[in-house]
């Protein structure tokens, strides 16, 4: 990848390279419906964000992937 689009991550998140590619690799090679590695993930961006995820919301997002009810066409939700 281009190193120029991580350093302009990095500037604007704060979020260094190594910790994208590690999440990138994880979300590759890990096992999408088991509930220990979603949780990892869900953890590891909790805490890259900033953003608090309570217990209660993690199940919900567990749930919804473990059972494919997550939207095919999520992106336009946003």
């Amino acid at each position: 990848m281009n190193e120029n689009i991580f350093e302009k991550v990095e500037n604007k998140t704060k979020v260094k390279k190594s910790t994208i590619l590690d999440l990138a690799n994880k979300l590759q090679n890990g096992n999408m419906k088991n509930k220990e590695t979603l949780l990892e993930v869900i953890d590891e961006l909790s805490s890259i964000t900033g953003k608090t995820v309570s217990t209660e919301k993690k199940e919900k997002i567990i749930n919804a992937i473990i059972n494919d009810r997550v939207p095919q066409n999520i992106e336009k939700k946003f």
